[in-house]
């Protein structure tokens, strides 16, 4: 589903991505994990071309995104086929980000309509059945503001899902919740997990890592350093950098 070849991306002097590869499995999870300022966080942006790469490769589904080929050479998309191409990629953010002045429910049908074009009817239908899927199927009617912060990373999630995307990107989404609503959040994670939804998540929660993900790759300093089977990297790091990292957070 991703193929990242020697992905670079920098901000003026300062590389944050020195030449990414990493390869994600349709129907698979992959958990990116390491220190922060490694990169994790950019390159889960990239992915769906919310920052512009510098360098390297980077397609989704066999396509390349922000760009297509013509006549054998790339040529950037313009921002109207960008933007259709990250519709199909729905992200999960550290803060939520909801629209404070909708309800739950409004919140979920607002991209379908706009974007999708969807009758109102079947948005509610839709959005009704994903709020109770994570949970919330009491919560419609409320605003963020009448939310704890795992109802509202839960909300955000129904919201990623309304768009039927064929990969979820979730940037940390438990980091900015309190120690007893983060179950309710990774359960929901689970969920997806295990019907096959296409995950690349960047998380400090190394318990969901060894659980959930078929594949973990640690980050440090804009590469990936080594990637494996949860059992194999979490347990019996190969680079010397991976077992300093696992020793500090496990």
């Amino acid at each position: 589903m991703i193929v990242a070849t020697d992905v670079h991306k920098r901000y003026g002097a300062l590389e944050v991505l020195r030449g990414i590869d990493l390869t994600v499995a349709r129907g698979e999870v992959t958990c990116l994990i390491g220190p922060s300022g490694s990169g994790k966080s950019t390159f889960l942006r990239c992915v769906n071309r919310l920052e512009r790469i510098q360098g390297g490769r980077l397609t989704v589904d066999d396509e390349f995104i922000g760009y297509k080929v013509k006549r054998g050479r790339l040529h950037e998309l313009r921002e109207s086929e960008i933007a259709a191409q990250r519709a199909q990629i729905g992200m999960v953010f550290q803060h939520f980000h909801l629209f404070a002045h909708m309800t739950a429910l409004e919140n979920v049908i607002e991209a379908p309509l706009r974007v999708h074009k969807l009758d109102r009817a079947t948005a509610i239908e839709r959005a009704t059945d994903l709020l109770a899927q994570v949970g919330l199927e009491d919560k419609l009617d409320a605003y963020p503001s009448q939310l704890s912060g795992g109802q509202q990373q839960r909300v955000a999630i129904a919201r990623a899902l309304a768009m039927e995307p064929k990969l979820m990107l979730f940037d940390e989404p438990t980091s900015a919740l309190d120690p007893e609503t983060v179950g309710e959040v990774l359960d929901v994670m689970r969920g997806l997990a295990d019907a096959g939804m296409t995950m690349l998540v960047v998380t400090h929660e190394m318990g969901f890592a060894r659980e959930v993900a078929d594949t973990v790759a640690f980050m440090d300093e804009g590469r990936v350093i080594e990637s494996g089977p949860p059992e194999e990297l979490l347990e019996r790091p190969a680079h010397p950098r991976t077992q300093e990292f696992l020793a500090r957070v496990l």
